[in-house]
């Protein structure tokens, strides 16, 4: 079982990314917390000392590379890290699946997509070259079958899924770890209004456990809530004309 001493979190303001920065917390560990809300990532920071964590905070949109390199490169510098979790995400299509405005499917990829590459490819080199450390990429259940609500962010997870999987055998030589989680529905403000039934819905609470004993275990996918994960899996096995059939397409 891995543990962590250096960790970096994008989306750490809200959220999953908020509850894992706690969990984490505490002497010893170090902990690089990125989020776009000064004040939310601010207080996070805050508790996160006052569990005994060293931890550096910055209000980052993972979009920005220029910014986002350096700092991370300077938090490295002064504290090697060994566990990196891009979890920055948005969530932003409307009832059409955004067809009628790109430039909001745009810019879920920016984020989803673009952020986790901003985030990774500011790190990747210096965990090569210590041949050593854990990648997470945060996808979704919501990545394996195209769903009737939020084309973009479920075809934005299901890229950062295919290219987590893909990069854990590359990065296998190097002695670094690669995990892809895949949420089903966690209790966050991305589902506090989401106009769809969530079955299975658990708690940030919940989900930072799951996770965290995942990435210690340096497994290659960290899907829950088993039994959302199971109807998800039943899905993609049919058809395709009687999945879109059932999702009434």
């Amino acid at each position: 079982m891995k543990k962590f001493s250096s960790i970096v979190i994008t989306g750490a303001s809200s959220g999953i990314g908020e509850t894992l920065a706690l969990d984490y917390a505490e002497p010893g560990v170090a902990l690089a917390l990125i989020g776009r809300d000064h004040e939310r990532v601010t207080a996070i920071a805050e508790a996160c000392r006052a569990k005994g964590a060293t931890v550096l905070a910055a209000a980052i949109d993972v979009v920005d590379r220029d910014k986002l390199a350096p700092w991370l490169a300077a938090f490295d510098d002064a504290h090697p890290v060994d566990l990196l979790i891009a979890n920055a995400g948005i969530s932003i299509d409307k009832d059409n699946s955004s067809l009628d405005d790109f430039s909001i499917i745009r810019k879920t990829f920016e984020v989803n997509v673009g952020g986790t590459l901003n985030t990774v490819e500011s790190l990747l080199g210096r965990l090569m070259a210590r041949k050593q450390g854990q990648i997470a990429v945060m996808a979704s259940l919501a990545s394996f079958i195209g769903l009737p609500y939020s084309a973009s962010y479920n075809a934005s997870k299901a890229a950062v899924r295919v290219w987590g999987e893909s990069i854990r055998y590359v990065l296998k030589k190097y002695g670094i770890g690669v995990s892809v989680i895949c949420p089903g529905f966690v209790t966050t403000r991305l589902t506090a209004e989401a106009p769809f039934p969530m079955p299975f819905i658990l708690s940030t609470a919940r989900a930072s456990a799951i996770i965290r004993r995942g990435l210690a275990r340096n497994s290659a996918r960290i899907a829950f809530p088993i039994g959302l994960t199971a109807a998800v899996w039943f899905g993609v096995t049919l058809p395709g004309r009687w999945s879109a059939r059932l999702l009434g397409a």
